[in-house]
């Protein structure tokens, strides 16, 4: 059973019935994050590998899935988009539901862009405020590129958890000259990540890396995660 399999602390990518693989990277020295991918690429992108790899050296035990729609996709073989919102909200909360067990402290939910929005959406449902430990949101879509006037903050203030976004400085989605104009709630914290973009990648001239971004990043996560554990 997948609850025993995590009260003994395994690692490993095992098939949940009627949802997908789940890929458990890491021991939970300091948490477990249930995190989600982008709309775009999936747990097997550089960034997301890359993330989980890093969050292991500083004990956040990383739990890897991906939504239906890209299963569909690799099964198919063809791109397609992903649904509705709510209905992804509908899925995480399917996952969430799935590794929490009364023996285990309530997961952190988490994700890359689209995939942090999703999480923030369904901790913000009045039906799972008490069931997740806290928010880690990677690159948070706060509003389409070149279109800042549509932000993706309507149910933020009903968040009751810590959450943590952590964001590069010149992010399209929200870079932190925009950022630091929203009125986030007190849950809310901000890690920013010098010159970084999207995919937390700066720019040669800034001395720095994506690999180099991710490790503070991750450092980042595991500080926030600590002190609210």
């Amino acid at each position: 059973m997948l609850s025993q399999r995590l009260r003994d602390g395994e690692q490993g990518c095992w098939n949940i019935a009627g949802l997908g693989p789940l890929e458990v990277h890491g021991e939970s020295r300091v948490g477990r994050l249930l995190i989600a991918h982008g709309a775009g690429a999936g747990q097997d992108s550089t960034f997301m590998q890359r993330l989980r790899e890093s969050l292991a050296t500083v004990g956040v035990q990383t739990l890897a899935f991906e939504f239906d729609y890209l299963q569909t996709m690799r099964r198919e073989g063809r791109r397609r988009p992903p649904p509705r919102v709510d209905r992804l909200v509908d899925e995480l909360s399917l996952w969430c539901d799935s590794v929490s067990h009364c023996d285990l402290p309530p997961p952190w939910l988490g994700g890359k862009s689209m995939g942090g929005r999703v999480a923030s959406m369904l901790a913000a449902q009045a039906s799972h405020r008490a069931s997740v430990r806290g928010l880690v949101l990677c690159g948070y879509p706060f509003h389409p590129p070149g279109k800042p006037e549509r932000l993706r903050l309507a149910h933020w203030p009903s968040l009751a958890c810590p959450t943590l976004a952590v964001q590069g400085t010149r992010d399209p989605f929200g870079t932190r000259e925009q950022v630091v104009g929203y009125a986030l709630p007190e849950v809310a914290r901000l890690h920013w990540l010098e010159d970084g973009d999207h995919d937390w990648q700066p720019r040669r001239a800034s001395g720095r890396d994506q690999a180099a971004l991710i490790v503070e990043a991750s450092e980042a996560i595991a500080a926030f995660m600590r002190d609210h554990s």
